[in-house]
């Protein structure tokens, strides 16, 4: 067998931090060789909360990880969340020196590194900078302008900012626990590469991953990403709601909603009863399955309502062909996508991360709760291509740039000889 790559997913979420090992096999397809998991400890609502209880987690799913996959685990892709994150639109450009040469690889990259430089409000960083399309002098709608020839390269960039203290809190838990980042990624776009085909890329399509403290939005069209955002409600909040309506402690309201859940509650009858051990000297209490579903319902509504609001807002409401794609944790919740496809009017789906792997997954990877994982590894090999494309290509360029220092030197100096000979 040829040597393989090794990429690490370490998703820090509110309910849990999962660490996934993936790797390229002999025909180029991404398996995944092991997971972690913990229950997250320390992070309320994508953010870090408290340092060393997210250290201890990070750390017991990293063992599980290595143990499972026999992989010595030391650099790790993160994902990034939280109601902290922006996005926003921007053009840039450069004035190239001569029509004379091609547009090149280098050239695209100095525009892209150039927006990484944009002055930003104190306390904020840039974490992605994503083309959308170019522009060579005036000429618009370019998708790839390599090969072209022009003097004003420009695009509009779709451009995503997040707290610093937040990142930076994210870096220090991963150090900590004894990692390196090779990158950090944001979350909805790390999900989208596990759960959605190139099709509905091209279509139109939302991709609404409800995790525990954060609903994360991506909306894709002409297979280009353009609006990003997340909300601060996930399933932790309808947990709270069932914790409050029914009078039971926080894991029987979990264990409930898990179980017995529905975001339908015209999909249960009146009589259908779910008996809860009582506490210590207590009677069991019972719980109308009814009544539970309209607890979750009317708190679903509520997460939709605002996932609706920002798909209207990003002005692609009518272009989303392939309608809305549902993954994370809260898309387990059963009839979810009947209620999101009710109340948007959009076609709606599950999306499951098993979709692109090489080689099926175990169960317990397949499930939506693993979307941003598996989408971290998936992501991280496409990065590591893009890089090694790129650093191809300054090689190709220094070396035809040496080759030609090397004829000019060569016809320089052929011109001396002549030139000395015949004043002899």
């Amino acid at each position: 067998m040829v040597p393989t790559e090794i990429i690490v997913g370490l998703d820090i979420g509110s309910t849990k931090i999962a660490c996934i090992v993936g790797r390229k096999n002999e025909y180029g397809k991404v398996e995944i060789l092991g997971l972690g998991k913990s229950p997250s400890l320390g992070v309320s609502r994508g953010v870090v909360a408290n340092i060393q209880h997210t250290v201890d987690s990070i750390r017991a799913a990293v063992n599980e990880a290595e143990q499972k996959s026999g992989v010595e685990i030391r650099v790790v892709n993160v994902g990034i969340a939280g109601q902290h994150i922006r996005s926003l639109q921007h053009r840039g450009s450069i004035m190239r020196n001569t029509i004379d040469e091609e547009i090149e690889q280098n050239d695209v990259d100095n525009l892209i590194d150039n927006m990484y430089k944009l002055v930003l409000p104190p306390g904020q960083e840039i974490i992605h900078v994503i083309p959308q399309d170019y522009i060579v002098d005036n000429e618009q709608g370019i998708r790839i302008p390599i090969g072209m020839a022009g003097i004003c390269l420009e695009a509009n960039f779709h451009i995503i900012t997040g707290q610093l203290a937040a990142a930076r809190n994210i870096e220090k838990c991963v150090s900590k626990a004894g990692l390196e980042i090779a990158e950090l990624i944001l979350e909805p776009l790390a999900s989208s590469e596990a759960v959605l085909s190139a099709e509905e890329k091209e279509a139109g399509v939302a991709l609404i991953d409800i995790g525990g403290g954060t609903t994360d939005i991506a909306i894709f069209q002409d297979n280009i990403i353009r609006h990003t955002a997340v909300i601060p409600l996930g399933g932790n909040v309808i947990t709270e709601d069932i914790r409050e309506g029914c009078s039971i402690i926080k894991t029987q309201a979990e264990a409930l909603k898990v179980n017995f859940g529905s975001a339908l509650a015209s999909e249960n009858r009146d009589e259908e009863i779910v008996s809860i051990p009582g506490l210590k000297g207590r009677d069991p209490k019972e719980i109308s399955l009814k009544n539970l579903a309209n607890i979750i319902q009317a708190r679903t509504e509520d997460i939709i309502e605002q996932v609706y609001y920002e798909i209207r807002n990003s002005g692609f409401e009518n272009k989303l062909i392939a309608g809305i794609v549902l993954t994370g944790g809260g898309s387990q919740l059963k009839h979810i996508a009947q209620l999101t496809s009710f109340m948007t009017g959009m076609d709606t789906r599950i999306g499951y991360p098993g979709e692109h792997l090489g080689k099926a997954p175990s169960d317990e990877v397949a499930k939506p709760m693993h979307a941003t994982g598996v989408g971290l590894v998936l992501q991280g090999f496409l990065n590591a291509e893009k890089q090694k494309n790129r650093n191809s290509s300054k090689v190709i360029n220094h070396s035809e740039k040496t080759k030609g220092n090397f004829f000019d030197m060569i016809l320089q100096r052929g011109k001396q000889f002549f030139e000395n000979d015949s004043s002899d």
